[in-house]
């Protein structure tokens, strides 16, 4: 889940992944059940802190596919439907 509650220390972890880590991440969220609108607020804050030095990719589940897609943000996140996917996007980039 994440939700409010989780949203400020994902955002930190994150953030300094992102300022301290490699070019391009990979985030993981296949297991994730749910995202409210914070989580979609730390997501887009997070990829364009990534994007301007690398990228940001989102393996995601159905369910988080159809939030963002209802927020309409699929085309500013990256979304991915696997880690092979998001691995072959990162090559290619």
């Amino acid at each position: 889940m994440l939700d409010a509650f989780s949203e400020p220390t994902f955002r930190k972890v994150l953030g300094s992944k992102i300022e301290e880590g490699p070019k391009h991440i990979i985030l993981d969220l296949s297991q994730i059940d749910f995202v409210d609108s914070s989580g979609l607020g730390a997501l887009v804050q997070l990829a364009k802190q990534a994007n301007s030095e690398g990228t940001l990719q989102i393996v995601t589940n159905a369910r988080v596919t159809q939030t963002v897609k209802l927020v309409r943000l699929e085309k500013f996140l990256a979304l991915q439907t696997s880690v092979e996917a998001a691995l072959e996007n990162v090559k290619s980039s």
